[in-house]
């Protein structure tokens, strides 16, 4: 980095729902962030039309990225990625190429996020349990939004390093006979049935559609027409409108999430933390913060009283894959 006009670094957070792109600078060994834009993916054929326009309107071409990083929701596999949620295949040679950006490295939208922990501040947090952390103890990283995204943050020598996972697209494991009968209305219309398929904006909207057509006739609940993720549409019809079924929603919602992050704690034996990410938790926090989320996170039989030693937080800085992919990036412009 001793060439003054080889300072530049770009990174993005690529989700399935939407795009956000920063340009930033090193400037005697502080990052100045130079601008942001924030696209809808959906209305992109592919990432290189996002890119393309960013780089055109806010990069002088006498003055180009050394390094870019970009946080993909899904798997990359040998630097190469297809989000899950939308069409788009991505190659890190190929962008390196096409926009002469000496160094380009992909990487898993949740391995950002768990990259991004540490870069968090106070206000970023809620903690749902303090518990007892352990220094360098494993943690690991959740979140449901579009998909639902899993890491793992395991400790190595100087710091943490993240391991990026589907742990998503795991068996969806009912734990009361109300969630068996979601679970069969499910296997019937899917077979497979993932946690994602509970724990996402789909997810909920699956949720919200099997409890109203459980719900007693006499209930006189007016039909709702809803596109396959109607998540915002439900937490606004709880939140807002006090509807009952959305309110039975959030809180099944609520508890499978609590299930299941105490599942994966368990897993990793993360005494670090938990950390609930994504788009939907901030967003539904006082339903999380009732007592049916931790409930059962906790209810692990033999376990429960480990259960109790471990923090929970949920993560309310939406750009915290962004914060990763923005570590990563500077991480590798040193290195050149």
């Amino acid at each position: 980095m001793n060439d003054q006009l080889n300072r530049l670094f770009l990174y993005g957070d690529l989700g399935g729902t939407k795009t956000l792109l920063q340009l930033a600078e090193m400037v005697n060994g502080s990052v100045q962030v130079l601008c942001s834009r924030h696209y809808e993916s959906h209305r992109f054929a592919a990432f290189s039309q996002i890119l393309c326009d960013f780089l055109t309107k806010e990069v002088n071409t006498n003055h180009h990225p050394l390094a870019t990083c970009f946080a993909v929701a899904g798997p990359v596999v040998a630097q190469q990625a297809k989000l899950t949620n939308l069409p788009w295949q991505i190659s890190s040679s190929e962008i390196s190429r096409d926009f002469a950006i000496p160094v380009v490295q992909l990487v898993n939208d949740f391995e950002a996020a768990a990259l991004g922990i540490d870069s968090l501040m106070t206000g970023d947090l809620v903690t749902l349990q303090s518990g007892n952390p352990q220094q360098q103890a494993t943690r690991v990283v959740l979140g449901a939004g579009t998909g639902m995204g899993v890491a793992w943050l395991s400790w190595s020598g100087d710091g943490y390093f993240a391991i990026p996972s589907e742990a998503g697209h795991m068996d969806f494991a009912p734990v009361d006979p109300l969630q068996v009968k979601l679970f069969e209305s499910l296997h019937r219309k899917l077979g497979h049935v993932s946690t994602e398929r509970l724990l996402s904006g789909a997810g909920l909207t699956n949720i919200f559609k099997f409890l109203l057509a459980t719900a007693p006739v006499s209930s006189n609940l007016s039909p709702i027409n809803l596109e396959d993720d109607s998540g915002a549409t439900i937490t606004a019809l709880a939140l807002v409108h006090r509807h009952p079924v959305a309110i039975a929603s959030l809180n099944m919602f609520a508890e499978i999430y609590g299930a299941y992050a105490g599942n994966l704690a368990l897993a990793g034996l993360c005494r670090g933390g938990v950390y609930v990410a994504g788009g939907i938790a901030p967003k539904i926090i006082d339903y999380l913060k009732t007592g049916g989320f931790i409930r059962a996170f906790r209810d692990k039989g033999r376990f429960e009283s480990l259960m109790y030693e471990i923090p929970v937080h949920v993560v309310t800085n939406p750009e915290i894959g962004l914060l990763g992919a923005k570590q990563k990036a500077q991480q590798l412009a040193l290195s050149k």
